[in-house]
């Protein structure tokens, strides 16, 4: 029996570590050739060869999603070397927390410029590629803080609801070009994600969180929810996908 995503081509960002990692492995597994972005090019050029000895196709392709030239590139690229362009994972991101009131204001602009700023560049230059080649899949991954605000995580939760309205009217825009549209909000993943931060408080914060869930989900339970939606016949669209820990509230 062939594998369900064989013949297809898949760009995933972020795939240096992480969901992205995890969605690379996963895709290839199930037959995607897949192009991995991310800024840490050596990174991704060691999750390429993992995935060439294993007997997949993968390209590693070094970009910062936040320069709109550099996520042009990526896009086209990743078309280019892999001979088109099936599936788009929006899965850069950075999770900067803390009160509003005393801010850097630095990590606002970087947290705009990745988790909305470079999903939309990398979308805008995917959709004519994949409406040409007959349609596709965009996956834009969000957050449960994409659903329910906190205090101690306005921005991050302003771009994340962004990313969950942004899907859905992409949706209702792209289904007429055969591109479906999935957004997947995770809950508490154990990934990079919370390193980003460095005040000790909001590092404690998370600690606490987690303590109370318990086990908390690994990046391939992400993986699996994204393959699963992908991997579905063309005429079912999975629109949103949200996984959260069993041990946690919200």
């Amino acid at each position: 029996m062939g594998k369900p995503l064989e013949g297809k081509a898949a760009a995933i960002t972020g795939a240096s570590s992480g969901i992205g990692e995890a969605t690379a492995l996963a895709l290839a597994e199930a037959g995607a050739a897949v192009a991995l972005g991310a800024r840490r090019a050596d990174r991704i050029e060691a999750i390429a060869e993992r995935i060439g000895a294993a007997g997949g196709r993968a390209v590693a392709l070094e970009v910062d999603v936040s320069d709109e030239t550099a996520a042009n590139a990526f896009v086209a690229g990743a078309h280019e070397r892999l001979g088109g362009l099936d599936v788009l994972v929006n899965n850069a991101g950075v999770m900067l927390l803390g009160p509003v009131e005393g801010a850097d204001t630095g990590e606002w602009r970087r947290m705009v410029e990745v988790n909305l700023l470079g999903l939309l560049y990398c979308t805008h230059a995917a959709l004519p590629l994949m409406r040409a080649g007959g349609g596709g899949h965009v996956v834009n991954v969000s957050s449960v803080a994409g659903r329910r605000a906190a205090a101690g995580a306005a921005v991050y939760n302003l771009t994340k609801f962004g990313v969950t309205a942004f899907s859905e009217a992409l949706r209702q825009e792209a289904l007429h070009s055969g591109v479906r549209v999935t957004c997947v909000e995770p809950g508490f993943v154990e990934t990079e994600l919370q390193a980003h931060n460095t005040n000790p408080v909001v590092l404690e914060g998370v600690e606490r969180i987690r303590e109370q869930i318990g086990e908390v989900l690994q990046a391939t339970d992400i993986a699996a929810a994204v393959a699963y939606a992908v991997c579905q016949p063309p005429h079912v669209s999975v629109n949103e996908i949200l996984v959260r820990p069993t041990g946690q509230r919200n």
